[in-house]
């Protein structure tokens, strides 16, 4: 699967943006909340071996920058209940939020031996089903994956539709 090809236009060119919306939020952060987690806030962090195996996670969002200035630069999400898996006799990979009012949902692509790609929607609220990739240009979501430690991933959104200039997921196992 190549994941050029299902990206819309406007999301290969958020993920091409990647290092400048890391570039533009990081000096909007207060240093004390980068210093708490250097692992996490390193741009440059990307070990080999991007894709998270499947199961349940626990995942968290962190909202970097504001845009136009307008807002707060820094925002910390409690932890919330995540799943990765697989279609039933396929490879394909998804990443799913379980919980919350804001759930992301959508499909992890295979990139390069230290970064995946995902695309994916935002779900909202009571909503049973997400709504399609590219169907509503708000709702849809890009980013990198990238394993940054032992047992720990982050999900890069580059120029989230709303608030922030970066979004940073992390995930962990959830055992």
């Amino acid at each position: 699967m190549n994941w050029r090809r299902a990206a819309t236009e406007a999301d290969r060119g958020r993920l091409r943006g990647w290092r400048a919306a890391w570039v533009a939020a990081l000096p909007q952060v207060d240093p004390r909340e980068i210093a708490r987690d250097p692992v996490l806030f390193n741009p440059d962090r990307s070990l080999v071996d991007p894709l998270p195996p499947e199961g349940a996670y626990r995942c968290r969002t962190f909202k970097l920058g504001a845009r136009s200035g307008i807002g707060p630069t820094f925002m910390a999400s409690g932890w919330f209940a995540c799943r990765i898996g697989t279609a039933q006799g396929e490879s394909v990979v998804s990443l799913t939020k379980l919980d919350g009012s804001q759930r992301p949902v959508g499909t992890i692509y295979p990139d390069t031996d230290a970064r995946a790609i995902f695309l994916g929607t935002m779900q909202l609220g009571d909503e049973k089903r997400p709504m399609s990739y590219g169907r509503d240009a708000n709702r849809d979501m890009a980013g990198l994956i990238e394993r940054i430690a032992e047992r720990r991933w982050r999900v890069v959104l580059p120029y989230p539709r709303f608030e922030s200039v970066l979004d940073v997921v992390e995930l962990v196992p959830a055992d």
